[in-house]
């Protein structure tokens, strides 16, 4: 079989099928079990690749009435409280794909948050505190994925009187202010658009408070690592001794890894 066979021919090739022939109906169990759901296939995979039997995420649209009866348009989202933001409330997929900010900033792929999994392996019986060593039925890891742009606003290390909310007048209402020359090395993995935000950084705070602390879900925030930057101080602060000096492996750039 030739490298470079898409999923669709592969799997009409083993059903013995035409390729140009009527696409026969999905098979669950053979779906289910293709390689292309676990490691390492999975890590490889493409949005194009997902997104042929799992369009849905995309289509599927939020209500436009709550059960409770309150109309989406006379409400905001947490999502659309920042300016960064634009037009009405949509599925989280779509907004992490599809959306204006997505394409500007972001370079998110699903396999980013889906990792896959082995349908055989099972939580321990009796539950264990212990880490089981694989993401179980899909199950996304939020402390490696979700928590990178979703955690607080880390004012206290950065030496601000409060959250950015409270500080933003006292700096101009602009990160760029400090971070011009503090941790300049920045935003280089793969999953983000690092030359886009740094631009968007310049004319809007709410480019960079949108993903450090602006749509916070969780309470605690990310320990983003230290990367190197010119002028770096050689005394580590207390809060970082523990802190990570380049982005993980498997997110960092080329031309960061040599």
């Amino acid at each position: 079989m030739k490298k470079g066979t898409s999923l669709l021919l592969t799997l009409l090739m083993l059903w013995g099928l035409d390729a140009s022939a009527e696409a026969p109906q999905k098979d669950y169990e053979r779906a289910r079990w293709d390689p292309i759901h676990f490691p390492p296939a999975v890590h490889e995979a493409t949005n194009e690749q997902c997104l042929a039997c799992h369009q849905e995420i995309l289509s599927a649209k939020p209500r436009q009435v709550s059960p409770a009866g309150v109309k989406a348009v006379d409400t905001l989202a947490w999502y659309q409280t920042l300016d960064t933001y634009e037009g009405a409330q949509e599925s989280f997929h779509w907004r992490h794909l599809e959306s204006p900010l997505a394409k500007k900033v972001m370079n998110l792929d699903c396999v980013f948050c889906h990792q896959g999994n082995d349908p055989r392996e099972e939580a321990p019986v009796p539950p264990t505190a212990e880490p089981a060593g694989f993401n179980l039925r899909k199950a996304v890891d939020p402390s490696t994925t979700c928590l990178r742009c979703h955690g607080g606003n880390n004012y206290q290390v950065m030496g601000l009187p409060g959250p950015w909310p409270e500080s933003r007048a006292l700096m101009q209402d602009s990160c760029v202010l400090c971070h011009a020359g503090i941790r300049t090395n920045r935003h280089k993995v793969s999953y983000l658009n690092a030359a886009a935000i740094e631009e968007a950084g310049k004319t809007s705070s709410d480019t960079c408070y949108g993903c450090h602390g602006g749509r916070q879900w969780y309470r605690i925030n990310y320990p983003y690592p230290r990367n190197p930057w010119p002028g770096m101080a050689k005394d580590v602060p207390e809060w970082a001794k523990d802190r990570a000096t380049e982005s993980d492996e498997p997110y960092r750039l080329k031309e960061a890894k040599k």
